[in-house]
């Protein structure tokens, strides 16, 4: 049984009790996890409120170097930290060891950011009343930061929220997902002996009623959540009086054109993309659309593809879908199947599960409104469809309260940018699905998908703000 203690202006604090997380796989407990209480909570808020004038003034070079020191800490431990996520969050092996490395990147690219600060000079001399003068824009933090993260990516989601805070020069309350606390808090301890002040960061596992003071807290200059659009666009309707951002969900879709000359490949790709982690990811492939002169041969292979996909114990470093995270989103997902093959949808693959793992399933012919195409399954589902005109699959891509990201196989750079300038998305993926990402790269959605953007340099961005100085 691992045991953490949780984190609050940067010391290691008892709890209010305790949670006990359990592996989604074997439902054993594998950790006990400190649990904040109200007065924790409030403790956390108070201390990062009055961190925030230190850290502010905290130099470009000791923020930097607390980043790169913390990346050297989790990347010295990364066959733990990838036995935690195993543990945890119930992901496969080869996943949890991608999330770490991928963490390392993340922190790699904050403290680039943090170690080359941007001011922008703007002569003003063009205009009469600016003669003689030169405007400076620098960039300074807004102030605390209040961060919610979920449980499938525990340790580099977190690290896209705490490391862009770090780089800025804000002071973090971070909540992480009770289901999966202990790698926030690896990397929050990792954080703290590299050298952030104290007062800096709390990590504070708690239940979700007892953050709502936080949420409304007016000390807290920036409120940024991934998770559910549900919760989240809630979040933002109570945090109205400051920034939010908001990395939401989405049934991202993936189109296949006729001139792709390797359909094998582009397959595999999807197939990857959709039953890896068990679909639980918001940019896991949902929609599949592909042109109807390639569709009978592409049905073959996405079907053969699907089921060759290795299902079970995540800690087999074969398995690519592991578990679902609980009981009760394994019954959802396979009651959305059974709803879609009622509807007249054609099972081609999987459907069934086996304990808490849930088969990589692939359908088609379903109805435009069943949930397994228009809501997030966020379990391993895909839904393939046959187009016959461009346009025609990217107005199906667009029919979505989501919009997240889009891949599309094409080699024709006129339909390329017909797509980026047509798709309601926040990223296109060109030769690939719309799971890849590049972990300094813009992102985040539009419409129900959030608001806002991820990325180190562009998380950055959210949480500072601009500071002009004029000079005659």
């Amino acid at each position: 049984m691992r045991e953490a203690r949780l984190i609050l202006g940067g010391d290691l604090r008892d709890g209010e009790g305790t949670l006990e997380v359990r592996s989604p796989f074997t439902g054993r407990p594998v950790s006990r996890v400190a649990r904040a209480g109200p007065a924790h909570l409030a403790e956390a808020a108070a201390t990062a409120a009055a961190a925030a004038p230190a850290l502010a003034a905290l130099s470009a070079e000791r923020r930097a170097t607390v980043l790169e020191g913390a990346r050297a800490a989790l990347l010295s431990r990364k066959d733990e930290l990838a036995a935690i996520l195993v543990e945890e969050a119930g992901k496969p092996l080869a996943l949890a060891r991608a999330e770490v490395e991928r963490a390392g990147d993340t922190l790699l690219a904050a403290a680039h950011v943090a170690r080359y600060p941007e001011v922008e000079a703007r002569d003003l001399s063009g205009f009469g009343s600016g003669a003689g003068r030169l405007a400076l824009v620098k960039r300074v933090p807004v102030g605390p930061v209040l961060a919610i993260t979920p449980f499938n990516f525990p340790l580099n989601l977190v690290c896209h929220k705490l490391a862009p805070a770090v780089a800025a020069g804000c002071p973090v309350v971070l909540k992480p997902a009770s289901q999966t606390p202990s790698a926030a808090l690896a990397l929050g301890a990792a954080l703290v002996e590299a050298g952030l002040p104290p007062g800096a960061l709390s990590v504070v596992p708690s239940r979700a009623s007892d953050l709502s003071p936080l949420v409304t807290d007016r000390r807290f200059a920036l409120l940024t959540f991934t998770g559910s659009a549900e919760v989240g666009w809630g979040l933002k309707k109570a945090a109205w009086d400051k920034r939010v951002t908001l990395e939401l969900g989405g049934n991202a879709a993936v189109v296949v054109e006729p001139d792709w000359d390797d359909l094998a490949d582009a397959a595999r790709r999807i197939a990857a993309a959709a039953f890896a982690y068990a679909g639980q990811s918001c940019i896991s492939v949902q929609r599949v659309l592909v042109h109807r002169s390639v569709y009978p041969a592409f049905v073959e292979l996405l079907a053969a593809a699907t089921e060759a996909v290795v299902a079970g114990d995540p800690a087999d470093p074969r398995t690519l879908c592991g578990p679902m995270i609980d009981a009760a989103n394994g019954e959802r997902v396979l009651d959305w199947v059974s709803r879609a093959r009622a509807a007249g949808g054609r099972l081609l693959a999987g459907g069934t599960a086996e304990g808490p793992v849930v088969r990589p399933t692939l359908l088609s012919e379903v109805p435009a409104d069943q949930p397994v195409v228009s809501s997030e399954v966020f379990g391993p589902v895909a839904v393939l469809a046959p187009y016959d005109a461009f346009d025609e699959a990217l107005a199906a891509v667009n029919d979505s309260r989501y919009g997240l990201q889009a891949g599309l196989f094409t080699r024709d750079v006129a339909k390329l940018r017909r797509a980026w300038e047509t798709l309601h998305v926040g990223g296109i993926v060109q030769g690939d699905v719309p799971t890849w990402r590049c972990d300094p790269m813009p992102y985040g959605g539009v419409k129900e998908s959030g608001v806002g953007r991820e990325g180190p340099s562009f998380a950055y961005r959210e949480m500072t703000e601009e500071r002009l100085l004029v000079l005659r």
